[in-house]
């Protein structure tokens, strides 16, 4: 699929039945080296105490990172996966909806380097993170 084919419809599709379908994740918003998306802050995001999960902030910061990176290659030929994330988690949230912005650092030929922005209903920031994504070849038949 070429860059220029990606549409939100398209990107929200892939989101059944996976994780991020779970969680409720939406892509918002396509650039031509960012992609941006939301999550809720809810039951199915919440940690015991009723805060927004790091594991799903990180969740979130993947997908949009993940997907952004395959955008930017021929996905019948190749595909993106994360070697490495990081996240650091700067603000509580109890409620409402957090916001991403993958932008790319650096997309190579073998690896793509994303950062990640996670705000709140607010504009807060609530979580930074970056990926690592490994650019891979897919096997023929």
């Amino acid at each position: 699929m070429k860059k220029a084919d990606y549409t939100l419809e398209i990107l929200n599709s892939w989101n059944q039945n996976t994780l991020g379908g779970h969680l409720g994740m939406e892509f918002t918003e396509i650039g031509e080296d960012y992609l941006c998306g939301k999550m809720p802050v809810d039951h199915r995001t919440h940690q015991p105490m009723g805060l927004l999960h790091g594991g799903a902030s990180a969740a979130l910061a993947e997908t949009l990172g993940s997907v952004a990176g395959l955008m930017q290659v021929d996905s019948e030929k190749q595909a993106c996966v994360g070697i490495e994330i990081n996240a650091n988690h700067l603000k509580s949230v109890r409620n409402g909806f957090v916001y991403g912005k993958a932008a790319a650092v650096h997309i190579g030929k073998k690896t793509h380097v994303w950062d990640i922005r996670i705000t709140n209903n607010n504009g807060d920031l609530v979580c930074v993170s970056r990926l690592t994504l490994a650019v891979l070849d897919r096997a023929n038949g």
